[in-house]
């Protein structure tokens, strides 16, 4: 029987005691690559929770309830856009920030046209912003209407008749264009002077 080896404090290990050592290594949250693996998905989980808050917080203000209803008015508004067409009407609105005044001139055939209008701005995204003014125009196809600050937005500009049987609409860029012409489909473009 084999006689069991003393192993006394400080004394010399022979080469066949010694014992095999491993590298040590550090644990992984102290080195650098798996922090930036793991910093995608965090950045991921931020943007997710972002775009979570402004859905449930901002107003889905381009939806519209009833589709059906919007399809039979487009093509009332297309009825209402030859009827322009065939009056030949044109107009120009300029608009006065400091004055507060919207000034602006309307045309049949190239002939003043008078008589109580429908001028509408809507804002482009937000229809809580959206002004109605009813305006008349004088003999000489004039009309004034106070207006407070216009916000510097994209308007689609609407004007009608009182009875609702033509209209003239167009796109104004507001303060990049001060004024806006609208024409009816079809006639040719006047230039600027």
């Amino acid at each position: 029987m084999p006689t069991p080896m003393k192993i006394t404090p400080n004394a010399p290990l022979s080469t066949t005691d010694t014992l095999q050592t491993k590298p040590w290594y550090a644990p992984w949250y102290a080195h650098l690559w798996p922090w930036l693996l793991m910093l995608g998905p965090f950045l991921v989980i931020l943007a997710g929770g972002y775009t979570s808050w402004l859905a449930f917080t901002q107003q889905d203000a381009l939806v519209v309830g009833d589709y059906y209803k919007q399809g039979k008015a487009i093509n009332q508004d297309l009825r209402r856009d030859v009827a322009a067409t065939g009056l030949q009407l044109a107009s120009t609105l300029r608009y006065d920030p400091a004055a507060g005044q919207l000034t602006g001139t309307i045309s049949s055939r190239g002939a003043p046209l008078q008589g109580p209008l429908i001028l509408s701005l809507n804002h482009s995204t937000l229809p809580e912003k959206d002004i109605r003014l009813n305006v008349t125009a004088n003999s000489k196809g004039v009309f004034q209407a106070p207006l407070p600050l216009l916000e510097m937005a994209r308007w689609q500009i609407l004007i009608e008749s009182e009875r609702r049987d033509w209209r003239l609409a167009s796109t104004w860029i507001w303060p990049r264009n001060k004024d806006v012409i609208l024409r009816a489909d079809g006639l040719p473009e006047k230039p600027q002077e």
